[in-house]
């Protein structure tokens, strides 16, 4: 059977609207270093989390009509990341495809379950008892899940269990993400140089 060739899973993508203007970066196969900087803290923070423990290393640079609020400037750094996530994996031969995480944090616990399938989807029962956490609309994180799931094309299925804190439930939601995409961008040495479908391909519709 074949071997996976280590190669580097590398992407970079330039989004520039009349709303924003983003730059991103991955390394699939990084270590979880980042360098973010989107102007809004606690996405920043929440971008951090990702890439740490993904293992994913991440650059993110967003400049966006923070002005008027942050929605443009969530949702389309939803989209650039998907979007690099997306070129970084090509064909997607040789990945695990799927994964799932399921993490506590403090008295919050969420499942994240994934499938890098090119159909996507998001279903989303996350449920917040207030409107903000810090200065950032706590309805604008299923706006970025959202743009994000589009854009790299996963089908994904994000739940919070239970949990009281704002904060523990996004980061939780976040974290898991992580993990989840972690597995599920990983080379499966048993796979050879396979995409992992009975279908033979995981680009376009299926």
């Amino acid at each position: 059977m074949p071997k996976v060739a280590a190669r580097g899973r590398r992407a970079a993508v330039e989004r520039a609207t009349k709303e924003t203007r983003i730059r991103v970066e991955v390394d699939l196969d990084g270590t979880g270093a980042y360098a973010v900087a989107t102007g809004i803290g606690f996405l920043d923070h929440m971008l951090e989390q990702l890439s740490r423990h993904s293992l994913i290393d991440l650059k993110v640079k967003a400049e966006g009509d923070l002005h008027i609020d942050f929605h443009h400037t969530t949702e389309d750094t939803g989209i650039a990341i998907g979007e690099a996530v997306s070129k970084a994996l090509g064909d997607r031969r040789g990945i695990a495809r799927f994964g799932a995480a399921t993490v506590p944090m403090d008295e919050t616990l969420s499942r994240v379950a994934l499938d890098i399938s090119n159909r996507p989807v998001l279903v989303w029962r996350v449920v917040f008892d207030r409107p903000k956490v810090g200065e950032m609309d706590t309805e604008l994180f299923r706006e970025w899940f959202h743009a994000f799931a589009q854009a790299a094309g996963l089908t994904l299925h994000v739940e919070t269990f239970y949990g009281t804190n704002n904060h523990h439930i996004v980061e939780s939601c976040f974290k898991g993400l992580a993990r989840a995409l972690r597995a599920a961008v990983a080379v499966d040495p048993r796979a050879g140089l396979r995409v992992p479908s009975t279908k033979g391909v995981l680009v376009g519709s299926l």
